[in-house]
């Protein structure tokens, strides 16, 4: 991927907040931060429940796709998992 790529990427994040690349993970860190994201209290899925390991898959899924991105941000030493178009506003 080229540099301009992801300047592109980080036009709508706060200051200081990086895109990490899917690929840069591994598996099992993958994984963890995914996890972390579909466990946190307020991820809505819409009417039907999930199992665990669908919300990981769709999540999965979104990443995988460019429709999502994960994003690290180094004041809470955190990284949630934002959707790609909200990183463009």
């Amino acid at each position: 991927m080229s540099a301009g790529a992801d300047e592109d990427r980080r036009e709508g994040l706060p200051l200081g907040h990086l895109v990490v690349p899917v690929e840069s993970l591994s598996p099992e860190a993958l994984r963890g931060v995914i996890e972390a994201f579909v466990l946190r209290e307020g991820t809505d899925y819409g009417l039907r429940e999930l199992t665990l390991e669908q919300k990981v898959g769709e999540v999965r899924g979104g990443l995988e796709r460019g429709e999502a991105q994960i994003v690290y941000d180094p004041g809470r030493g955190s990284v949630t998992v934002i959707a790609t178009r909200d990183l463009s506003r």
